[in-house]
């Protein structure tokens, strides 16, 4: 638009005020509160054992729902997109049941599907499998909250791109893994990236469902944002500021990646 008039101005001003206000401003907040005491005791209260140990479950959490989920998503969008049958319709409609369900009747499911009043509880307990109050409880929640974000963003470039390539190559006697690697993965390749960025953002801040199922046992199954309640909890404001920088810290990265993986995504839809 040429003739913009004042209505340009006004509305960048109020973009860069709610920006400035609503997620700038706390972010810094975090970092201040962090660092008021000093660098070492910054670093004392990040390295603590508890919230050490809070951040290994957080990393490990989040690498198994990156590799499930990328499986899992990368097989979703292609049956979704390159296969037509009766319950397609019903199975697009699932993908999308965590972005719509709370995080906190997700834990409760998994609570009522594992827990003690479970059918499946005997089971489970004749094997010394455990579930609820337990890491693979948090991975398998976390999992559920996370599944859509890598799907949802190959999805349309699968629709975008058609089957054209795929079918030129099958024609030429390329197996399905050669056509996969050779010419569908090109063309997902950052949309994938973009979607794997998100995941990981999701898995790290997870909260809700996490709470649920955990049963807060410190070192064990405290992940950083449960540690970082509990610090609060106990007014160890210090700590729990500074383990909330790590949070912040991951996320700036994630973000730069993310940045990244958009950028070469538009350079990639440019050159083809």
């Amino acid at each position: 638009m040429k003739k913009s008039g004042p209505g340009k101005y006004i509305l960048i001003a109020v973009c860069v005020i709610f920006v400035a206000l609503f997620l700038v401003l706390p972010l810094v907040f975090v970092l201040v509160q962090a660092f008021k005491d000093g660098i070492l005791p910054y670093l004392a209260n990040i390295g603590d054992y508890y919230s050490l140990k809070a951040l290994g479950l957080t990393l490990k959490t989040m690498v198994i729902c990156l590799v499930v989920n990328t499986i899992i998503g990368i097989i979703a969008a292609w049956t979704v997109t390159r296969y037509q049958f009766a319950l397609k319709k019903v199975l697009t409609t699932f993908l999308d049941i965590p972005l719509s369900v709370s995080p906190i009747i997700a834990g409760l499911l998994y609570i009522l599907t594992f827990g003690r009043s479970s059918v499946l509880y005997p089971f489970l307990s004749s094997h010394n499998i455990n579930i609820v109050y337990a890491v693979p409880g948090i991975v398998l929640v976390t999992i559920f909250v996370t599944l859509p974000y890598i799907s949802r963003e190959v999805i349309p470039v699968l629709e975008a791109k058609g089957t054209d390539e795929e079918e030129a190559a099958a024609l030429m006697g390329a197996g399905a893994l050669t056509i996969f690697r050779k010419v569908t993965f090109p063309h997902i390749k950052w949309s994938l990236l973009y979607g794997a960025v998100l995941c990981a953002a999701r898995a790290m801040g997870e909260f809700g469902a996490v709470s649920i199922i955990s049963g807060h046992l410190r070192g064990v199954t405290n992940t950083l944002p449960l540690h970082i309640e509990i610090l609060y909890n106990e007014f160890k404001y210090a700590p729990a500021f500074a383990v909330s920088s790590l949070l912040v810290f991951l996320a700036i990265v994630l973000l730069i990646i993310r940045n990244v993986a958009e950028l070469q995504g538009k350079k990639r839809e440019k050159e083809v």
